[in-house]
């Protein structure tokens, strides 16, 4: 126990060696206080940081981040999630979320994709209850297995906030690439949450990159997030070739409609109609309603209890939530589309054996040097 204290010392204590070191100098950067709007800039230099948590020899294929400085790299977390915190020396911090791994856990946090409520609680263990409030929507509804990421990466990245807040850094840069980009979304959310808790000063200001992500979402919750960003400080940025960003499946039934619609009614109506119209109509109605809601149930079952269970397995004390009869999965954030020229087909072709192609930094990359 005593090495373990002596350990955290050493590492709070370079941390802000490290702080005082980058906050000593003066050098123009990309801003000293975050501005509105989607920058091209921005964006490539937080990919080139984001990527630094790939293989030492993958990133030595892209240039180091110009503006910003590493900083701080948290442990794996939860279903093997990991962060970086990157600073530059006009004082703007950037938290950059890892995506998926090869490993069981971190491909189990996608699989488990079982909507849950966007305002609740997660059990997390015995000990570690986590409370959330990430809509005042009630029929908002996020994937549970990315609320157990960010659930545990915000334990960690809140109080490296804090540490930045004292040592005068206010402005913050979030970047996530696949997995990464759909905890950047919740995490977002979540961090305006204490905003409002009067938990992080009201001073303070996040921009988002969600690049390459899945839907992280109902559209409830999407409604939400982007009226929170204003059109200004969120953005999700889509390869227009790259599959990911049309994940998790979705459908929407009947429930997922507001409260006021067409549907709800339209028992009653049919029943006014004479027959056999009735009959027939009725048979259309049900064919039409009844295999989503089948499909509804069985992926709740499957990616939902099913699913559970196995995070059950590797985070111990772990209780199920309930979840939402909803699978209405709905792209989030203010999109920003790029779209492939015929150069970037020779660059990187259609490949059956090559699912990920289109969706690693190299592409997005190249299109985010293209784009106007």
């Amino acid at each position: 126990m005593l090495a373990l204290k002596k350990s955290h010392l050493h590492k709070t204590a370079l941390f802000s060696v490290v702080f005082f070191i980058i906050l000593s100098f003066s050098k123009s950067g990309i801003c000293q206080k975050l501005t509105p709007g989607f920058s091209k800039q921005e964006y490539t230099e937080l990919l080139k940081i984001n990527l630094r948590h790939a293989d030492s020899s993958y990133a030595a294929d892209f240039p180091y981040p110009e503006y910003f400085q590493f900083i701080y790299r948290s442990p794996e977390l939860g279903l093997q999630n990991r962060w970086d915190l990157w600073v530059s020396k006009d004082s703007v911090a950037v938290i950059s979320i890892r995506g998926t791994v090869k490993s069981t856990a971190s491909w189990l946090e996608n699989y488990y994709a079982a909507m849950v409520s966007a305002s609740g609680k997660l059990i997390l263990s015995q000990n570690d209850t986590f409370c959330y409030h990430l809509s005042e929507d009630k029929k908002a509804g996020v994937h549970v297995g990315w609320l157990i990421g960010m659930a545990f990466l915000s334990k960690d990245i809140v109080p490296k906030i804090d540490s930045c807040i004292k040592n005068g850094i206010y402005s913050f840069l979030i970047i996530g690439h696949s997995q990464g980009g759909a905890i950047s979304f919740l995490l977002t959310s979540y961090l305006h949450q204490l905003k409002k808790e009067n938990k992080i000063p009201e001073h303070v200001q996040f921009k988002t990159y969600s690049s390459a992500a899945p839907k992280p979402g109902n559209l409830y919750y999407a409604y939400t997030y982007e009226n929170l960003v204003k059109s200004a400080w969120g953005f999700t940025i889509v390869n227009t070739f790259d599959w990911v960003p049309e994940t998790p499946v979705a459908f929407q039934t009947i429930k997922d409609f507001n409260e006021t619609n067409p549907f709800e009614s339209a028992k009653s109506y049919i029943k006014k109609l004479p027959f056999p119209k009735n009959i027939i109509i009725s048979s259309m109605f049900n064919g039409l309603k009844s295999p989503f809601e089948k499909a509804e149930k069985r992926f709740v079952k499957r990616l939902g209890n099913n699913a559970g269970r196995e995070v059950e397995k590797l985070l111990p004390g772990f209780i199920q939530p309930d979840y939402l009869e909803t699978n209405n999965y709905v792209r989030t954030g203010i999109t920003i589309a790029l779209t492939p020229d015929p150069t970037y087909f020779e660059l990187f072709p259609e490949k059956s054996d090559q699912i990920f192609i289109h969706h690693s930094f190299k592409p997005y990359l190249y299109l985010i040097n293209n784009y106007p």
